[in-house]
């Protein structure tokens, strides 16, 4: 049996991207999406979810983003403007060396969590911004968070082997580097499953996505459609429209935003999962 769940990333970030997640569930193969916290649109972004048959977790951010908590209180992971930073490598470098206090990545991610719960929203998984829960350091500290706010399953963020067409990686450098950073990572893969099963959250059998984050087309989709192997795997994406409010945020993701929405919602996407027998499902059918 061959299960995928397809996750939308980045709901409640803004307006436009509220929009075209609830488009991409209800026109397209969309069955979760993952809730920032400390979005500008979150509240719109509630509002929606409480309107659709949706999974909604919890995009958890610790790089390139506001707090939830006064900055004071997470030293190790603000600087000295009060932000995170803006790039993973600063993140990462921090976890590879101990310098991540785990107390304080644990009581942000409970506050975060807890502002969906406040709204009304019951999330049925967490993941993270950037995936920054590849590294154990920041992995411990959010499991202890999910388990606390009551969360029973987490992004699997390690991609398969054959994830993207080798003939793409040859055309496209940044799909190379991508692609190569990537592979140096899954040398956290055991590390991760062991804590997730002994935390006893669930979690799918890996990721597809990452490496063509931001490059996603129906080419893709078809290869990502065939290529699944047994199991239960995430599709990560990230459709929105865009618009002023994107304009205001820092991203490198515009114009594929768009793009995205367009292969999620057209007819030959959920075709394509049926003929090469792939069953959607979301994060509430992996943790009921």
């Amino acid at each position: 049996m061959r299960r995928l769940i397809v996750n939308a990333d980045d709901f409640g970030l803004t307006r436009g991207v509220n929009r075209a997640i609830v488009e991409a569930h209800r026109k397209g193969v969309v069955t979760s999406a993952t809730l920032m916290a400390n979005g500008s649109a979150f509240t719109e972004a509630a509002q929606a979810a409480a309107t659709t048959q949706l999974s909604i977790g919890c995009h958890l951010v610790v790089v390139d983003g506001d707090p939830i908590l006064p900055p004071v209180k997470l030293p190790s992971l603000t600087g000295s403007d009060g932000h995170f930073p803006v790039n993973l490598s600063t993140i990462a470098a921090k976890a590879l060396t101990g310098k991540l206090n785990p107390d304080e990545i644990e009581a942000e991610a409970v506050a975060q969590i807890h502002r969906l719960q406040s709204a009304g929203i019951a999330p049925t998984h967490i993941d993270t911004h950037k995936h920054t829960h590849m590294f154990p350091a920041v992995l411990r500290p959010l499991l202890r968070a999910a388990r606390t706010c009551g969360v029973r399953a987490i992004r699997n963020p390690f991609v398969p082997p054959h994830a993207v067409p080798s003939w793409s990686l040859f055309r496209n450098l940044r799909l190379l580097r991508r692609s190569a950073g990537v592979i140096a990572l899954r040398r956290f893969t055991p590390t991760f499953n062991r804590l997730v099963a002994e935390a006893g959250l669930l979690t799918p059998d890996g990721c597809f996505g990452i490496v063509v984050t931001g490059s996603l087309d129906d080419r893709f989709f078809q290869h990502i459609a065939a290529a699944i192997p047994e199991g239960t795997w995430e599709l990560v994406c990230h459709p929105g429209y865009i618009d002023a409010d994107l304009d205001l945020v820092r991203t490198r993701l515009r114009q594929s935003r768009e793009k995205e929405l367009a292969v999620l919602t057209s007819p030959e996407a959920r075709s394509t999962l049926a003929n090469c027998d792939v069953e959607l499902i979301s994060y509430r059918d992996l943790a009921p």
